[in-house]
């Protein structure tokens, strides 16, 4: 009778920890006015800037390619995640040039951290700039903070409507190449690939959904595609998932720091080409081989 009693407790504090914390990623949705998702613990609400015409070369770059803001929500009862209470939120804002300083300023006077400022891509017009966030506290609080930042921009709070396709592109033989099927997105084909390790940001378990996964993507355009992304790398791959990239004509574009407390330390590198899909999916194969991910 203990027993089951016991298991009792343990269904209904789940079942109600799971209602809290749906409660609570409604009232972030309601301060953004759009439906998020969650996956392995954490909610994620994106923003594509779909105000923008972005091009590498001759190639316009898709919002979905490489233009999405994104923020990450972590509550504070998920498994091991704990932190005295608190919600963890992360991610990073996709910026012209001029939306930088007032987005910096508006961070700074919300108690908010940028943990890095950088670029993704190179050669893109116009020119394009990463900042990436973190805050810890109540979530409604978070989610009006960030708002209040993206507001200094001109990223469309709304989503697009997604275009009509009446051709899907064929992506099965990179999906053979890699091995698994992605995420087919309109003329984008997605893929997150986790890593092994355990990975932490100021002692909080980081789950691949808040930006710990290998993330590539492709999108077609006639019988080629772009492919762009960043390797989540430990210092020892770095140079060998670089070397991979290389010799298979796909140009890495940064190397850089997302996160300021990382344990292991991590590196991203970003990467860009334009070629035939199978190609490009057996040059960043050779790449994926040289790091302890899933694949």
């Amino acid at each position: 009778m203990k027993t089951f009693l016991s298991i009792l407790v343990v269904i209904l504090s789940v079942g109600y920890s799971s209602l809290g914390q749906q409660s609570d990623w409604a009232n972030v949705e309601k301060v953004f006015g759009k439906k998020g998702t969650i996956q392995d613990g954490v909610f994620k609400i994106t923003f594509p800037r779909s105000d923008l015409k972005i091009k590498v070369g001759d190639f316009a770059v898709d919002p979905g390619l490489a233009l999405t803001s994104w923020i990450g929500f972590i509550n504070q009862s998920d498994g091991d995640m704990k932190m005295n209470g608190k919600t963890m939120m992360m991610g990073d804002l996709v910026l012209l040039e001029k939306e930088v300083g007032p987005v910096i300023s508006k961070i700074v006077s919300l108690n908010l951290e940028v943990t890095a400022l950088h670029n993704h891509l190179i050669g893109e017009t116009p020119a394009i700039k990463y900042v990436h966030f973190s805050g810890k506290g109540e979530a409604v609080q978070l989610a009006e903070a960030i708002k209040s930042v993206i507001s200094v921009t001109g990223t469309p709070l709304t989503s697009p409507q997604a275009p009509n396709q009446d051709v899907k592109p064929d992506w099965s033989k990179v999906e053979a190449v890699l091995g698994t099927t992605g995420k087919h997105n309109g003329n984008l084909l997605q893929y997150g690939f986790p890593r092994l390790e355990k990975l932490t940001e100021s002692g909080m378990v980081m789950p691949p959904s808040i930006g710990m996964a290998i993330a590539i993507n492709f999108q077609m355009a006639g019988n080629k595609a772009a492919i762009t992304g960043d390797f989540v790398l430990l210092p020892n791959e770095v140079n060998p998932v670089l070397k991979a990239l290389t010799q298979n004509g796909i140009a890495v574009t940064a190397i850089h720091n997302h996160m300021l407390y990382d344990d292991p330390r991590l590196f991203m590198m970003h990467f860009w080409a334009v070629d035939d899909p199978e190609k490009l999916a057996k040059g960043l194969k050779a790449a994926l081989n040289q790091t302890n991910s899933k694949k």
